[in-house]
């Protein structure tokens, strides 16, 4: 399910694999990878996309359907 999640995010910004690479400081191929399954994306990366998307771990990894991260406390 997230790899669907990660490539519809980055699609719906109209962004290349390359540009998220970049911000998580790997190698587009493993950026790829993580799309397509081959690769777990370690909890770091996660971190990372939710904050770049503002959206919540638990949307990524599919656990939810709401895009909106919880509210701060």
């Amino acid at each position: 399910m997230y790899r669907n999640r990660l490539r519809d995010l980055r699609e719906d910004r109209d962004l290349k694999q390359a540009a998220l690479a970049e911000l998580l400081q790997i190698h587009q191929t493993t950026y790829s990878d993580y799309e397509l399954g081959k690769l777990n994306v370690p909890i770091g990366a996660l971190h990372k996309l939710a904050d770049y998307y503002n959206t919540s771990i638990d949307y990524l990894l599919g656990r939810t359907p709401e895009k909106q991260p919880y509210p701060k406390r």
